[in-house]
């Protein structure tokens, strides 16, 4: 999910971390920023138009399905580019260039889209209706099932992030919030100002799919008591109802970014905030050159001169990758 976080200028700002790089998302332009095998920064920006600016998108609740839609095709995007960017050196190599066809992007995101509908949302129901065969109450029954959907989400995680390529994505994604705490808190955007920050945010989209899962529950188990038609239809309405849950979760995040002020609120997300310490992880200074090298060059498609207004002046290395530790 791209993260939305607002400046002190009340613009919202989101990210997502990709291969070797980091995405930011302004009000009107997007730009992907890659580390390139040779050690250089690479760049692609670009202005942002219907979906991702329409006034649709300003609409609650409805704005919520917009983002979501809005995340996955960005994404793949921003994912097509870094993939393309990471394999330049396998290609030199082989003395060939391979491309890879849109199609091939937008079918492996449609698979892996339905893999989760059916796993995540399907699967625990599946497992929860053995209950059943006890006569344990329906509230029982979609209490389990959310108990085991959160697991499975939190064990998936856990399970991928062992993977050596996924914890370096989670390095950037630790990059992309802290230049992005650094922006808010109208700090010199450079290594050593934003190493000073948190690598979670509060409206991370790891926080947002723990949103749905509890949002889910309340909506299931409400469906579940008033409609009881039976197993297949309880399997149809965890799909059919994604929508409106992601549109109700994001503006669950809404408030949490309009409140996160008062210590209730901030109490609220804490178990979000935790959560993200299997999605994060502490950068190396190249990533966060990265990460602030694709900050600027979202501001800079917008025509923006300055960052903020103690930020001029300061240095940062767009060479090779630093030998920073971890």
């Amino acid at each position: 999910m791209t993260n939305e976080r607002r400046s002190s200028e009340g613009v919202y700002y989101g990210g997502q971390a990709v291969i070797e790089g980091v995405m930011i998302r302004g009000p009107q332009h997007m730009a992907v920023c890659v580390r390139h095998p040779n050690g250089e920064i690479v760049k692609h920006s670009e202005a942002l138009r219907g979906m991702y600016t329409g006034r649709w998108r300003r609409v609650p609740v409805v704005r919520g399905v917009i983002v979501l839609a809005e995340t996955l095709s960005l994404g793949m995007r921003a994912l097509n580019f870094s993939s393309r960017i990471a394999m330049q050196e396998e290609q030199k190599e082989d003395g060939e260039e391979v491309e890879f066809p849109q199609s091939v992007f937008w079918g492996t995101m449609l698979i892996s889209l339905a893999f989760v509908l059916g796993v995540f949302f399907a699967g625990p129901i599946l497992l929860s209706n053995l209950l059943e065969l006890v006569d344990a109450h329906r509230a029982v029954i979609v209490t389990v099932e959310g108990i085991v959907r959160l697991g499975m989400f939190v064990g998936y995680i856990a399970l991928i992030s062992l993977i050596p390529d996924i914890r370096r994505v989670f390095q950037y994604h630790g990059a992309e919030h802290m230049t992005i705490h650094a922006y808010e808190a109208r700090r010199p955007l450079s290594v050593e100002e934003v190493r000073h920050f948190p690598k979670e945010h509060t409206r991370c989209g790891t926080s947002f799919l723990l949103v749905v899962v509890i949002v889910s529950l309340i909506t299931f188990m409400a469906f579940d008591m008033l409609v009881d038609e039976g197993l297949l239809v309880r399997v149809l309405s965890r799909i059919v109802l994604v929508p409106p849950i992601a549109a109700v979760s994001y503006e669950v995040l809404r408030f949490g970014a309009r409140f996160g002020h008062y210590r209730a609120v901030q109490m609220m997300f804490k178990p979000n905030i935790a959560l993200q310490a299997l999605t994060t992880r502490v950068p190396q200074d190249d990533q966060i050159e990265v990460a602030i090298a694709a900050f600027d060059a979202t501001l800079e498609a917008a025509g923006a001169e300055e960052r903020a207004p103690e930020a001029s002046g300061e240095t940062r290395t767009h060479g090779p990758p630093s030998s920073a530790p971890e």
